[in-house]
């Protein structure tokens, strides 16, 4: 080219040979010159080496095991150092050997790894045995003493009394009391008909079976004190809730026929008492009434005799008129007279009783 010649430039003066464009610059070359270059990353590591060294005392050798020993420091510090809450006990085991003294709520210290601490809830506690009636699962199914099968749910309230008996006398507490409760509800319904668990007996079965427990846990050693046992529910399976449902409202019908029935009674023995003692009254009156006629009749004949004794005679006639009175005035009677013979007889009283009929009938 023409322009090739003139002093290795391009037309504008502009060299154009090594590889260098018209423009005097190489096409691979960024604009600005070389003070953007990226940095080495090398440098940069070095730099930091020099600047830790500085930090760190001893070098960064030293410093390394300096800030390792901290950091083991903390960490060994985080492990020895425990906290207790207020509704906690701790017990510390020395080499897996429990120790005698209790860690009470607060900041405590032990040697680990030489020793070690197992934390326990003192607070109380709620187990809960056995499943709703409404469940599939068949537990709580219990068999009672009248051979009927009842699913029971009841709960166990307990505290830890001795947090080192209930950590290692019994490898698993919970699991043991609730096979405990189970075992010991299962006793006292299998003596019991199953009316009782349902209605009639329930605080009586529940104090039977915390007692049961208590003394199980006792002689186990658990450090468990059973504060309450709490029968929430009581159903017959669901298999036979129909059945069981009839049995009970047959049984409410029967309690109703016999409050009816005692009703019934109390009204009837009531009037019958009451007839009884109008029975009693009468006959006490009339009982009255024939002793006062008797005793008045003696004092007539004693009063009589007195007289007959003062006038025999009089009181002889007297006695005679009254007697054959008393004798004819029912009778038919015939009057006869010596001079006259019969004489009729006029029935006075009669014809006064027909003539008080006659003005009745005249007067209607």
């Amino acid at each position: 080219m023409p322009w090739s010649n003139q002093n290795g430039g391009g037309p504008w003066g502009g060299g154009g040979g090594n590889n260098q464009g018209p423009w005097g610059q190489g096409p691979n070359r960024p604009r600005g010159g070389g003070g953007n270059t990226p940095p080495d990353l090398e440098d940069l590591i070095r730099r930091g080496q020099d600047r830790l060294k500085n930090i760190v005392p001893g070098g960064f050798n030293g410093g390394v095991v300096v800030v390792l020993l901290l950091v083991l420091g903390a960490f060994w510090a985080m492990q020895a150092i425990y906290t207790v809450q207020p509704d906690e006990r701790g017990v510390e085991l020395r080499f897996g050997k429990p120790q005698e003294e209790i860690s009470m709520p607060g900041l405590h210290f032990h040697l680990w790894p030489l020793e070690t601490v197992e934390i326990v809830k003192v607070t109380e506690q709620q187990q809960n045995i056995g499943a709703k009636a409404s469940s599939s699962s068949s537990a709580g199914l219990m068999l009672s003493g009248d051979q009927n099968i009842v699913n029971v749910q009841f709960s166990v309230l307990f505290t830890v009394s001795d947090p080192k008996a209930y950590l290692f006398n019994i490898e698993s507490p919970p699991q043991t009391l609730q096979q405990v409760a189970e075992s010991a509800m299962r006793e006292i319904v299998g003596r019991r008909p199953a009316q009782d668990i349902f209605r009639d007996a329930r605080q009586q079965i529940a104090a039977d079976v915390k007692a049961i427990i208590q003394g199980t846990m006792d002689s186990y050693g658990a450090g468990i004190s059973i504060n309450a046992v709490a029968i929430e529910d009581a159903a017959p399976p669901r298999e036979v809730a129909d059945a069981f449902d009839e049995v009970q409202r047959a049984e409410q019908d029967e309690d109703r026929f016999v409050e009816e029935a005692n009703k019934y009674a109390n009204q009837q023995l009531g009037q019958a008492r009451g007839q009884a003692a109008q029975i009693r009254e009468e006959a006490a009156a009339y009982k009255d009434r024939v002793v006062k006629e008797a005793e008045g009749e003696a004092q007539r004949f004693v009063d009589i005799h007195e007289e007959y004794s003062k006038a025999p005679d009089v009181t002889r006639k007297r006695l005679y008129l009254e007697t054959m009175e008393q004798v004819l005035k029912n009778s038919n009677k015939v009057i006869i007279d010596e001079k006259q013979g019969v004489v009729p007889y006029l029935p006075l009283n009669e014809l006064n009783r027909m003539g008080q009929g006659q003005t009745q009938q005249g007067g209607n």
